[in-house]
Order: C-alpha cells, then sequence, then structure tokens
C-alpha cells in the first residue's frame, strides 16, 4: 500500500544530520514542512536548519522512537543505522527507505549477492571471514584487488588495493580483521552513477546518468549529463530502474557503475539516499535529488528530472583549509555561472568535504571548465 501523501505543513524526521541531511531539510523547508533530525555529533550540519535535532546513536531506539512520534514520515541520510533503529522507527511512522532495504545495502556481501542473484552485471568479486580465506579470494581473483570492508566505508575510507595474496594479511589488520568484500582491479574507461526516486505508489523518476571522476577515490568532479554514448546511458538508466524497483525502495536509490573499454557496464555499488554526484542537479535540473527526496518519501507526485542546464560540480576537501590563507571565496565568486555551497561543518580536516562548487555551461564540458577554472580561484 502506497498511503496517504504527506503534505506540505507536516513533519519530516531524517536519521542524519549531515550535508546531506542538511540540504534535504533545507528543500523540505523550502516546500513547507517541519523539520527534525537524529544524528550523534551535537554540531552537525543540520542542526542549525532544523526545527529540532535530537543527539543519539544511530542505535538509540528510544531517540528513533522519540523522533518518529512527532513525525509524519522519517527518512534517511546515511545507511549505517542499525535495523533495530529502523523498525522502531516504523512503529510510529512510515520509514523510507525501510529495514529491508537496509539489510541489503548497508552490508556489502549481502549486497553483492542480491545482485548477483537478480542478474545485474558485476565485476569478479568474493567474499572473506578471515585472513586465510582472503588470500584465497585474491588468488582466484589473479591477485590485483581492491579490498573493502563488509560494512562502513565511504569516500575511500574501509579500502585497501593489494596486487598480490601476498598483501592479504596486511589488508585484513588494516581493515580491521572483519568480513571483507575482494573485487578484482579492472581496467575502467569511466564512472558513472544514475539516480532513480521511486514513491511508495511506485511511481519512479530516473534522472540522466552523471559522469564522476575520483581521486584518491574521492569524488573530486562529476558533470551532469554524463558526455557518454547513448546506449551506454540507455542501458545504465534501465539497469539503476530494475535495481530500485527490485528492491521496492522508498525514496532515493543511486546505482554507481563502472563502463569497460569495451563498453560494457558493471554495477559497483548502490546507496539508498541522496549522493555526492548529483548535487548538480540543485543548478542542473527542474527538481534537485533534494527536493526529488522529499517529495517521493511524503508520497507527493515525483518532479521532472529533465536537465535544463548543464552542469559540473567540484568538491571542496578541508585540505584546503589547512592551507595558508585557507579558500579565496572572493575571487571564486567572481567568476560568473559558478555557485558556492558550503556544508556549515566547524572543524576542517585532510579529506573531509566541507562543501562544493557548481557551474552551468553550454555543454557539460564548458561547466566543467568553468567550476575548474573556480576551483583555482579558490586556491586548489
Amino acid at each position: 500500500m502506497s498511503g496517504p501523501m504527506v503534505l506540505p505543513g507536516g513533519t519530516l524526521g531524517i536519521l542524519g544530520g549531515g550535508q546531506l541531511g542538511r540540504m534535504m531539510a533545507l528543500a523540505a523547508r523550502t516546500l513547507g514542512y517541519q523539520v527534525q533530525a537524529l544524528d550523534p555529533d551535537s554540531a552537525c550540519p543540520s542542526r542549525s536548519v532544523v526545527d529540532r535535532c535530537l543527539t543519539a546513536s544511530f542505535s538509540d531506539t528510544t531517540a528513533a522512537e522519540d523522533l518518529a512520534r512527532q513525525c509524519d514520515v522519517v527518512t534517511l541520510e546515511i545507511e549505517k543505522v542499525s535495523l533495530s533503529t529502523l523498525n522502531a522507527v516504523s512503529r510510529h511512522a512510515p520509514m523510507r527507505p525501510g529495514a529491508s532495504v537496509l539489510e541489503v545495502v548497508q552490508h556489502r556481501g549481502r549486497q553483492k549477492a542480491w545482485l548477483a542473484k537478480g542478474g545485474f552485471p558485476l565485476g569478479p568479486w568474493r567474499e572473506a571471514h578471515s585472513e586465510a580465506e582472503l588470500s584465497a579470494a585474491i588468488t582466484a581473483l589473479g591477485g590485483k584487488c581492491f579490498i573493502k570492508s563488509s560494512e562502513g566505508g565511504y569516500d575511500g575510507r574501509g579500502q585497501y588495493e593489494v596486487k598480490s595474496a601476498s598483501e592479504a594479511g596486511t589488508a585484513w589488520k588494516e581493515l580491521g580483521e572483519r568480513s571483507v568484500v575482494a573485487e578484482a582491479a579492472l581496467d575502467l574507461k569511466a564512472e558513472l552513477s544514475v539516480l532513480v526516486a521511486r514513491g511508495p505508489d511506485g511511481q519512479l523518476a530516473v534522472y540522466p546518468p552523471a559522469f564522476n571522476h575520483h581521486e584518491e577515490r574521492i569524488l573530486a568532479w562529476s558533470l551532469l549529463p554524463g558526455p557518454l554514448p547513448q546506449a551506454v546511458l540507455t542501458q545504465a538508466a534501465q539497469v539503476a530502474r530494475d535495481i530500485t524497483a527490485g528492491l521496492k525502495v522508498e525514496g532515493l536509490l543511486v546505482v554507481e557503475m563502472f563502463l569497460l573499454g569495451d563498453g560494457s557496464l558493471l554495477v559497483n555499488e548502490v546507496a539508498p539516499r541522496p549522493h555526492n554526484s548529483f548535487h548538480s542537479t540543485e543548478v542542473a535540473c527542474l527538481t534537485s535529488q533534494f527536493e526529488q527526496a522529499v517529495r517521493a518519501v511524503c508520497n507527493l507526485p515525483l518532479g521532472s528530472v529533465e536537465v535544463v542546464r548543464p552542469a559540473a560540480i567540484v568538491n571542496l576537501l578541508g585540505d584546503l583549509w589547512l592551507q595558508e590563507g585557507g579558500p579565496r571565496f572572493a575571487q571564486a565568486l567572481a567568476l560568473p555561472g559558478v555557485r558556492l555551497h558550503l556544508y556549515g561543518k566547524r572543524d576542517a580536516r585532510k579529506g573531509r568535504k566541507m562543501g562544493h562548487l557548481s557551474a552551468v555551461g553550454s555543454s557539460p564540458e564548458d561547466a566543467l571548465q568553468r567550476v575548474k577554472a573556480a576551483a583555482t580561484a579558490l586556491g586548489m
């Protein structure tokens, strides 16, 4: 059952108060919703933009129930929420997406197994629960692999690259001697992602694929729409649509993919929330990913995903704040067509996402040139 709409004037709860939750909250407020959040960090980015923010662990079921009792619907901006918390929320308000989705996606091994069972294209992989199993997995995959924690890990964290099984012991220790997934290293032509919104009634909206570039395993910049062959764009959109429908996601799902040299696509991973690679939707599309997330979980009609202007983003990491003089905001903002988005984080750290720059252009490549010029002016 789809359930009733949660109309503007209602209250949206968000598990997580990071930058994604902050931007979702701002979109919800624009639509006329009250917003409450829960996050372990008392100084989280969402605190200054929501009506109420509970400081509690993502495994604190009592706090989660307190939040849910005062909300008409609850969503999330982070995967590392315990299933018991999600179930606790659902006793008092619709939890979208729900525990059935998170049970699959928050564990890399279960996610891979679900995708494989569904016939979705994956690169060679193995799950390992011990150092010996990891060594055997690396050997079976040909030696050169990326070893990834089964749970947690983001922005390159929780990963270790190996060239042979002789490094299994080091990788096992570096990743906390816990369950891991080994993935064969591939010769990639490109990385892309597709964002799908799905309402409780099954309605779907699929954004055009974004083209992504990573540096040190962290997204450096992204283009929308991705300048890729039409056949690739069509296939990527269909794969993402099928995964979203199969999981019965209520909310957003991003599907990260690899494009190989022979033109084939492989699914890398999925995440049931707004995604860094689609921040450009705020300036590129009729409906931003954050407004779309609110529409989807509130069971409102989904907005148009039409790209009205090609756009690009560049991530701003804490490294820039640690440089002498810090970011040169005035110089960057002097360039036409550039917007600055800061996340309200108090402490800058190396590799920490502090904000992003966005720019529009006559083409994705033109937008990228503009945003890169702004990044240079900023001091990057």
